[in-house]
């Protein structure tokens, strides 16, 4: 894909085509990582962490305060998925 460089103050800026914007679920202030080698340039959208509750938990130290019947309550969100 050929694209132009066009001047925006002391920089030269270039468009990122609308396919790659959809696939990459990216929009305005998204970030996205460049990777340069010699006259190659690659742009990688960078994927988000996916956490999961149990995994969350094991983490938390011991000895943290917790609210009377958490562990009773139901879950309200995707938390168990």
């Amino acid at each position: 894909m050929l694209q132009t460089l066009r001047r925006a103050g002391g920089s030269l800026v270039m468009t990122v085509p609308k396919a790659f914007i959809e696939q990459n679920g990216l929009n305005d202030g998204s970030q996205v990582e460049l990777h340069l080698s010699g006259k190659k340039m690659t742009v990688e959208a960078p994927t988000r962490p996916r956490y999961k509750l149990a995994d969350l938990m094991a983490e938390m130290p011991d000895g943290l305060p917790r609210a009377k019947e958490w562990d009773d309550m139901p879950s309200v969100g995707l938390e168990n998925t």
